[in-house]
């Protein structure tokens, strides 16, 4: 896996240096400052969290300090409340979002997108064994269904347009609406199928279950700024030269097909 790694990184230094006078804003300002800030929350395991210890953790902490480390710059990991992550890419107060955000069309009239580096799919969390066997969307429309999902998430957009019919609550963080399933405050969690199954894995006494199949198809990658297409393209490039170093499989591997990494969480 390490040679998988660092041969991605050496086929990207090759592809754009930073010293180019004809840089982009934030390309010259991360070449200036050799400072690359890059957001997330800190609380979307396997993608991003605090371990035990307080230090941060997950698939995309690894690319995040990859990528760095391909630009010859610091890394800077600016944590936020998931819906503000992608206005502070606006603002210009980070330079990249990776923080398990879905390339939508409404997300793309904002910013631009380098990926997917992941494949997701929205699916429930459930105490109850009836939901958990639902087969379609309409099933969960209806008065009295309450849904808990993260604030500014395509996980609310899909309630709101989806489900209109059900009692729809937002989080500030996924812990958050974990709680509220386990208190019986709501009746099912509404987020990533990769989030849904590390929390039931989480909480094995709980009788939490989850549906079978995901209820839509979402391609998770890196927000970029839409105003600077030489980062944009350094970006694209060191991804490509991951993915086809065969990196991104051994990322993958490491974080969604062993448990191991379990025992770091609290």
């Amino acid at each position: 896996m390490r040679f998988l790694l660092r041969s991605a990184l050496l086929l990207t230094l090759t592809v754009l240096p930073l010293s180019q006078s004809w840089a982009g804003d934030v390309l010259d300002r991360i070449a200036k400052t050799s400072t690359l800030r890059i957001g997330m929350t800190g609380s979307q395991p396997p993608f991003n969290v605090r371990n035990r210890d307080g230090d941060l953790i997950g698939m995309e902490v690894d690319i995040a300090n990859l990528l760095a480390g391909a630009m010859g710059v610091e890394l800077k990991i600016v944590e936020k409340p998931f819906s503000d992550l992608l206005p502070a890419l606006e603002k210009g107060d980070v330079d990249l979002v990776m923080s398990q955000v879905t390339a939508t069309l409404e997300r793309n009239r904002r910013v631009a997108f380098v990926g997917p580096y992941y494949i997701s799919g929205k699916s429930l969390l459930t105490k109850s064994s009836t939901l958990a066997a639902i087969k379609e969307t309409e099933e969960i429309d209806r008065k009295g269904m309450r849904i808990a999902t993260l604030k500014g998430s395509t996980g609310e957009t899909f309630v709101k347009r989806r489900a209109p019919k059900a009692q729809l609550t937002t989080t500030k963080d996924y812990a958050e609406a974990v709680d509220l399933l386990l208190n019986d405050k709501v009746d099912a969690f509404l987020a990533d199928g990769p989030i849904i199954r590390l929390t039931a894995m989480r909480y094995p006494n709980a009788e939490l279950a989850m549906l079978r199949q995901p209820l839509t198809i979402e391609p998770i990658g890196i927000a970029v700024p839409p105003n600077d297409p030489l980062l944009l393209n350094l970006v694209q490039n060191y991804m490509g030269a991951l993915e086809g170093s065969g990196g991104l499989d051994a990322l993958l591997e490491k974080w969604f097909d062993n448990a191991g990494w379990l025992t770091q969480l609290p």
